[in-house]
Order: C-alpha cells, then structure tokens, then sequence
C-alpha cells in the first residue's frame, strides 16, 4: 500500500528526517511511536505532501508519488488527519465533512455523511452548530470523519489521543481498529505508545529523525527498551 525509503525532509537548512525506510500493507494498522521531536509529525506531512521531501521515494499503490501535490494524493486515495485536528472552526461540522468529500460530486456523499454520523452520533446531535463550540474530544472526531469523507484506502492519523481525557481515547481507538473492517489502511502518530502498539500489527519506532526499531507490535510492546523508554514500565 505504502512504501518509504531513504525519505529526507528539511526546515530551512534543518534536515529532520534523515533517510526514513518504512512500509504499510494493504489492511494493516502500523503505528509509529516516539518522543516530541523525533520527526512523526513531518513523515505524516512527507506522506500526505504538505511538507516537500527533500530525498527519498514514496510509493502508494504502487506509483511514484514523491512529487504529487498534496489535493493530488488525496484523489489518489491517501488522506490525513493532522496534528491539532484543524477542522474549520468558522463553519458548521456538516460543512466539514463535506469539504473533507470535496473531490466527489455524487450521490454517494450524503451514505459517506450518514456513515460518519453512525461512527460518531454526537456529530450527528451537533451537524448544523459551528465546529469552533465543539469539545476537544468531539472536534478529533470531527476530524478523523472529515478525513474518511474523502474515501481514503489509506489514512495518515496525526496523534488523535493528543488531549483527552482517557475515556475518549478509549473511544477513538476503537474507531481507528474499526477501520480495518472498513478496508482502510491506518498510519498512526501517536506519542501515547502503549495505546498506539496496543491496537497496531506493527509498529515503528522514530528517534531523532530516524527509524531505529520495527516490528510487530506485540514484540515491541514485549521489548525491554520499549518498556522502559515508552510505556513507563
């Protein structure tokens, strides 16, 4: 589905991503975990194409996707949730969704939009008030369902726990496993590790820029060295 190799990324003349290696197959969920500042944030932008890469390839599906803008990659069927959700606070949560469908023209829009509303009813109670009155929580969902309007077979999930309270990020993992029935494919940030690798088939793990263990989940979550530096155990 996705295959990275030798991906490089710069601010300036900061290079950040010092030559990331990494694959997603086609059903999986693969996590990527690691600390502030290893670089998570800046692969997701590489992959989805609103952060240039400056050395690299990047194959989705099988095509070359290195130098595609970021609208093309989406068409293509790779879609994001970013960091900090970024919904657009000035508009309704239906008009979110429906920008987030705003490759399509169809029917199929309004099933995309009932779909959303029966993974996540509170937006359903919530479709015509402004996205900016929505809680933290409520707004991640409005996000993560923005994103899969698009139809994605692949979707990038930019640390969605990132402020909330443990009760929903109960409930927003156990919609990111569902996808998998969905057949979307799922690349998850996400600095809260154990939560990440716990709903994973494998996982990466980033430091400083580059990709210093991989495996099964299970095996990482098991590792001593994960253990210590990433799930406090």
């Amino acid at each position: 589905m996705l295959s990275v190799e030798g991906l490089r990324s710069k601010y300036g003349r900061i290079e950040v991503l010092h030559g990331v290696d990494l694959e997603v197959k086609s059903g999986e969920i693969v996590s990527v975990i690691g600390a502030n500042g290893a670089g998570k944030t800046t692969l997701l932008r590489c992959l989805s194409g609103v952060q240039p890469a400056s050395g690299g390839s990047l194959m989705f599906r099988g095509d070359d996707i290195s130098k595609l803008p970021a609208h093309r990659r989406v068409g293509l069927g790779l879609a994001q949730s970013p960091e900090g959700r970024q919904i657009f606070t000035n508009l309704s949560v239906e008009e979110n969704l429906r920008l987030g469908a705003y490759l399509f023209a169809d029917a199929r829009v309004d099933k995309d939009m009932a779909d959303a509303f029966a993974m996540f009813p509170v937006l359903k109670e919530k479709r015509n008030l402004s996205a900016g009155g929505l809680s933290g929580g409520q707004q991640q969902m409005l996000a993560i369902a923005r994103a899969l309007m698009a139809r994605p077979t692949c979707v990038l999930l930019d640390e969605p726990s990132m402020g909330l309270a443990p009760i929903l990020v109960d409930q927003i993992l156990e919609v990111v496993k569902s996808l998998k029935s969905l057949d979307v494919t799922v690349l998850l940030v996400e600095q809260n590790a154990f939560a990440a690798l716990s709903i994973a088939d494998r996982g990466y793990v980033m430091e400083t820029g580059r990709i210093t263990m991989s495996g099964p989940a299970a095996e990482l979550i098991a590792d001593p060295r994960i253990r210590e530096a990433y799930l406090g155990i």
